[in-house]
Protein backbone atom coordinates (compact mmCIF):
# COMPACT_ATOMS: atom_id res chain seq x y z
CA UNK A 1 0.00 0.00 0.00
CA UNK A 2 2.04 3.00 -1.33
CA UNK A 3 0.64 6.88 -0.18
CA UNK A 4 0.46 9.62 -2.81
CA UNK A 5 3.34 11.60 -2.50
CA UNK A 6 1.08 13.71 -1.00
CA UNK A 7 -0.49 11.77 1.21
CA UNK A 8 -2.50 14.19 4.09
CA UNK A 9 -2.37 13.50 7.62
CA UNK A 10 -6.06 11.69 8.00
CA UNK A 11 -4.53 9.48 5.00
CA UNK A 12 -1.38 8.45 6.97
CA UNK A 13 -3.65 7.89 10.06
CA UNK A 14 -5.65 5.75 8.04
CA UNK A 15 -3.03 3.62 6.53
CA UNK A 16 -1.54 2.82 9.59
CA UNK A 17 -4.48 1.95 11.33
CA UNK A 18 -4.77 -0.56 8.72
CA UNK A 19 -1.58 -1.92 8.86
CA UNK A 20 -1.91 -2.39 12.77
CA UNK A 21 -5.03 -4.42 12.47
CA UNK A 22 -3.44 -6.78 10.25
CA UNK A 23 -1.56 -8.04 13.72
CA UNK A 24 -3.98 -9.53 16.08
CA UNK A 25 -1.40 -8.25 19.12
CA UNK A 26 -0.61 -4.82 17.93
CA UNK A 27 -4.07 -4.33 17.61
CA UNK A 28 -5.14 -6.04 21.07
CA UNK A 29 -2.36 -3.68 22.67
CA UNK A 30 -4.23 -0.14 20.77
CA UNK A 31 -7.65 -0.87 21.92
CA UNK A 32 -6.17 -1.82 25.58
CA UNK A 33 -4.23 1.15 25.58
CA UNK A 34 -6.03 3.67 23.94
CA UNK A 35 -9.61 2.12 25.51
CA UNK A 36 -11.46 2.40 22.65
CA UNK A 37 -13.48 -0.84 21.67
CA UNK A 38 -13.84 -2.23 17.96
CA UNK A 39 -17.18 -0.56 18.57
CA UNK A 40 -16.39 2.99 19.24
CA UNK A 41 -13.24 2.96 16.79
CA UNK A 42 -15.48 2.22 13.84
CA UNK A 43 -17.74 5.13 14.93
CA UNK A 44 -14.79 7.70 15.31
CA UNK A 45 -12.31 6.78 12.75
CA UNK A 46 -12.97 9.99 11.28
CA UNK A 47 -12.22 12.24 13.94
CA UNK A 48 -8.96 13.85 14.78
CA UNK A 49 -8.76 12.02 18.27
CA UNK A 50 -8.94 8.90 16.83
CA UNK A 51 -6.23 9.56 13.86
CA UNK A 52 -4.23 11.26 16.49
CA UNK A 53 -4.25 8.41 18.84
CA UNK A 54 -3.77 5.67 16.25
CA UNK A 55 -0.17 7.73 15.43
CA UNK A 56 0.61 8.17 19.22
CA UNK A 57 0.36 5.00 19.78
CA UNK A 58 2.63 4.09 17.12
CA UNK A 59 5.04 6.85 18.22
CA UNK A 60 5.05 5.35 21.38
CA UNK A 61 6.91 2.29 20.18
CA UNK A 62 9.81 2.65 17.80
CA UNK A 63 10.03 -0.49 16.64
CA UNK A 64 6.47 -0.61 15.72
CA UNK A 65 6.35 3.13 14.36
CA UNK A 66 9.36 1.77 12.21
CA UNK A 67 8.02 -1.24 10.92
CA UNK A 68 4.68 0.75 9.96
CA UNK A 69 6.44 3.00 7.99
CA UNK A 70 8.55 1.04 5.95
CA UNK A 71 5.61 -0.97 5.29
CA UNK A 72 3.45 1.95 4.10
CA UNK A 73 6.34 3.78 2.16
CA UNK A 74 6.42 6.87 4.83
CA UNK A 75 9.53 7.86 7.33
CA UNK A 76 8.84 7.64 10.92
CA UNK A 77 9.10 11.52 10.97
CA UNK A 78 5.78 11.48 8.58
CA UNK A 79 4.22 9.78 11.14
CA UNK A 80 5.26 11.90 14.15
CA UNK A 81 4.45 15.32 11.79
CA UNK A 82 0.86 13.96 11.08
CA UNK A 83 0.30 12.77 15.20
CA UNK A 84 1.46 16.82 15.52
CA UNK A 85 -0.69 18.11 13.05
CA UNK A 86 -4.11 16.20 13.89
CA UNK A 87 -3.06 16.89 17.74
CA UNK A 88 -2.98 20.50 17.37
CA UNK A 89 0.76 19.97 18.73
CA UNK A 90 2.74 22.77 17.35
CA UNK A 91 6.84 23.23 17.87
CA UNK A 92 8.57 26.55 17.41
CA UNK A 93 11.97 25.95 15.65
Amino acid sequence: MQPPASADDATVALMALSWLLQDQRLADRFLGLTGLSPDSLREGIGTREVQSAVLEFLAGNEGDMVAAADALGLTPERIVKARDALSGRRYEV
